[in-house]
């Protein structure tokens, strides 16, 4: 028995790892993830915008002589008749500032003669309501106003730390960089989970057409084959994500510190630890951490690790219901109603991860990290946040005995439904083909 799985696992996995498509998608795989992250901030550096004029018509008289453009906008007070101004259309747009607007009973219009643009609408609103606040304190009549404001205004860094009680030393935390590899991870595992449980029911439903099923039940049982199929195409999915661990391993270990100046590294080391003054730091706290976070072998390689697991765990849960719905069915079509049953629960996990990455501690993240459908998604948001050990491993150890549940009832429905054709089954016939003895 054991070797007849054997063979279809070994079949399944050298036929998928030998593609050409397999290797590059694994190499080009993180490059493209660093691009499409680097992506906005290059594309912004790159583009240029031409500098849009906008009509400053000011009812108030306290307002247009304080506005400053800059290289996206331009603001001019123009001496022609309003109506002349309106209908300017060489203007990307005309500014009206109403009288009453210092004491809050008015309002500044804009009116465009082209698409809106946000960075340009938020521009002109902060800075009227900077030149407001600004007339507003000179009412006051205090000496040496600027100076008291840029005396009292003070700007601090606020350091995280985990207060870990079994640890002699506490570390130090950001939200915002737990946020953005939790998010990452749940999305790299959620790409997984579609994709190669979806490769696992096109496998099944072109053996079907093409009658290979019926040849090869001759010599293995249906439910090896199933397993075979599952555990091979699953080997596939490992196999990558361990590549791309070395890979990360070698820049976190090697590249990292050979690109980032080394007074940084130790800044970053020092500021991660708490033993640095955060008022003498050069440097943007995230950015900190985030170096000390991915030059940090050790916890690349736990997320990760907490990744195969969940992986692991989640692929056989799903994969298993993509193997009864391709056992079930003819054609990709007549599948596309019954994959609802699978793509439905993870994107209810996709839902909860926002609330979970939002709050990691919150009553509704732990309940969803509890549910085998949705643990694999929201327990990766939450990781990266630190939380208790015991959440993690009930979350596996529930996550683990359902997919073991969901193999046995799939393997009841694939040995009735690879002998099935013609037909498209609804799920209530599923679940009297899993009810056969």
């Amino acid at each position: 028995m054991t070797s007849k799985i054997g063979l279809v696992i070994r079949r399944e996995y050298m036929e998928r790892v030998s593609k050409k498509s397999f290797i590059i998608t694994t190499i080009l795989m993180p490059i493209v993830m660093v691009a499409l992250m680097l992506a906005p901030a290059l594309i912004m550096m790159m583009s240029t915008t031409d500098t849009k004029t906008i009509a400053v018509i000011d009812d108030s008289g306290a307002i247009a002589q304080y506005l400053e453009g800059n290289e996206e906008v331009h603001f001019i007070t123009p001496d022609q008749p309003r109506d002349s101004v309106m209908a300017d259309d060489s203007l990307f747009g005309v500014l009206v500032i109403e009288r009453g607007i210092l004491t809050g009973n008015s309002a500044a219009k804009l009116y465009t003669n082209a698409a809106g643009s946000i960075s340009i609408e938020s521009n002109i609103k902060s800075q009227i309501e900077n030149i407001i606040e600004t007339e507003k304190l000179k009412a006051y009549n205090i000496e040496n106003l600027d100076q008291i404001l840029d005396d009292v205004r003070t700007p601090i860094t606020l350091q995280t730390f985990r207060n870990e009680q079994d640890k002699d030393e506490s570390s130090s935390s950001s939200s915002a960089i737990s946020y953005a590899i939790g998010v990452a991870m749940t999305f790299l595992l959620y790409m997984f989970l579609l994709l190669y449980g979806q490769m696992v029911m096109t496998s099944i439903i072109e053996e079907k057409n093409n009658r290979v099923l019926e040849i090869v039940v001759s010599s293995v049982r249906p439910q090896q084959l199933m397993m075979g199929k599952i555990i091979g195409i699953g080997l596939v999915a490992v196999t990558q994500i361990l590549i791309w661990v070395i890979l990360m391993t070698v820049i976190s270990s090697i590249v990292l510190p050979a690109l980032v100046p080394a007074d940084m590294m130790s800044q970053a080391s020092a500021f991660n630890a708490g033993t640095i003054d955060a008022s003498t730091l050069n440097a943007d706290p995230d950015l900190l951490h985030a170096i000390s976070i991915f030059g940090n072998v050790g916890y690349i390689l736990e997320i990760f690790g907490y990744l195969l697991l969940f992986l692991i765990g989640g692929f056989m849960l799903y994969s298993s219901i993509y193997a009864a719905i391709g056992s079930a069915v003819d054609n990709i079509q007549d599948a596309g109603q019954l994959q609802s049953v699978v793509v439905f629960p993870i994107i209810i996990g996709l839902i909860f991860v926002m609330t979970a990455a939002t709050d990691p501690n919150s009553t509704m993240a732990l309940v969803m990290t509890l549910v085998p459908f949705t643990s694999p998604m929201v327990m990766m948001v939450r990781i990266p946040f630190g939380i208790p050990s015991w959440e993690i491993i009930t979350s596996l150890v529930l996550l683990y005995i359902s997919f073991i549940f969901m193999v046995w009832i799939a393997a009841k429905i694939y040995r009735v439904g690879i002998f099935m054709y013609g037909k498209k089954p609804t799920v209530r016939e599923l679940i009297r083909w899993a009810s056969y003895k």
